[in-house]
């Protein structure tokens, strides 16, 4: 009987999984062709009209505190707590204010919170749906209740937006919801939309942020840098962005136009879709196994043959 090489094995656990490839390839091919929703909610940021006044902030965070866990950060000059002075997004901070200067007369305030993507990637990884994009709003949503805390969803995001509440003995990923359990449900808006004293922040759905967005473009070439931020960026999102300064001197990263949650989509809905892979590959592990197990046995029975 042939023995079962290493080479061997590897063949035809390649084979399986170009199989397993090959019957998944329409899942995939089915989720290429998902199309940008304009129709969603979202949020436009215009860097030129922020004043810094982080009204934004405090907003949020007041409105979100008890539903999201949230708690204030003293800064390290305020011994007596007057003030929440995050120095960045945190497990306590969904939206953040920064400056960035770069000399005295070039400057710009710039804002963080989750970029609600067309194809979020931290949905794509969630291995348990802690992660959702709702089909009308476009809100991407944490679920406190389903997530088993892999974090997985902080390593995909490209944008490093959800946070991970360390220091408490019962964490949540923290992330902007726009507001979907609290201020949106009671009026109908954003927080920090309703609170910019400044208009910095306009809410709305995409297609109407984005149309504001060009015009601003064309009736102030000379204000703007000519580009909408999170029009293409990773495949689109619902937070948009114009500036006077380059949106990567503000933080902002730069994005190819292809969504990365494309490519894990295609691995987890052919190889891993209904757990076909490890099944396959155990599966191939036991064939093998008993393949081996029946070859010694019958060297065994010939050595018992030979002994009489």
């Amino acid at each position: 009987m042939k023995k079962t090489s290493r080479r061997d094995f590897l063949k035809l656990a390649g084979a399986t999984g170009a199989g397993l490839l090959a019957c998944g390839a329409g899942s995939a091919l089915a989720n290429e062709g998902l199309q940008v929703n304009n129709e969603e909610l979202g949020m436009l940021y215009d860097a030129t009209k922020c004043v810094g006044c982080k009204a934004c902030m405090s907003a949020c965070k007041r409105v979100n505190s008890d539903y999201g866990s949230l708690s204030y950060e003293k800064a390290k000059f305020d011994e007596d707590g007057l003030w929440d002075a995050p120095s960045d997004l945190s497990g306590s901070t969904r939206t953040l204010i920064k400056l960035f200067k770069e000399s005295e007369k070039r400057w710009s305030y710039v804002k963080y919170s989750c970029m609600h993507c067309q194809k979020p990637s931290c949905v794509s990884v969630c291995p348990v749906s802690a992660m959702t994009k709702e089909k009308i709003s476009g809100i991407v949503d944490y679920n406190k209740n389903t997530c088993i805390g892999c974090r997985y969803c902080q390593i995909a995001c490209p944008y490093n937006i959800p946070k991970f509440q360390w220091e408490k003995a019962v964490p949540q990923i923290v992330k902007c919801d726009l507001c979907k359990a609290t201020n949106l449900r009671e009026k109908g808006i954003t927080a920090c939309a309703e609170t910019c004293p400044a208009g910095a922040i306009k809410f709305g759905k995409r297609k109407d942020l984005l149309e504001e967005a060009h015009q601003r473009l064309k009736d102030a070439p000379d204000k703007y840098v000519a580009h909408v931020y999170g029009e293409h960026e990773g495949g689109g999102t619902n937070h948009l962005y114009l500036a006077s300064m380059p949106f990567n001197k503000l933080g902002l990263p730069e994005i190819k136009p292809e969504a990365p949650a494309e490519f894990s989509e295609k691995i987890q809905h052919t190889i891993y879709k209904g757990f076909i892979a490890p099944v396959a590959l155990y599966s191939t592990l036991c064939f093998i196994a008993v393949k081996n197990m029946k070859k010694h046995q019958g060297h065994d029975d010939d050595h018992k043959k030979g002994d009489k």
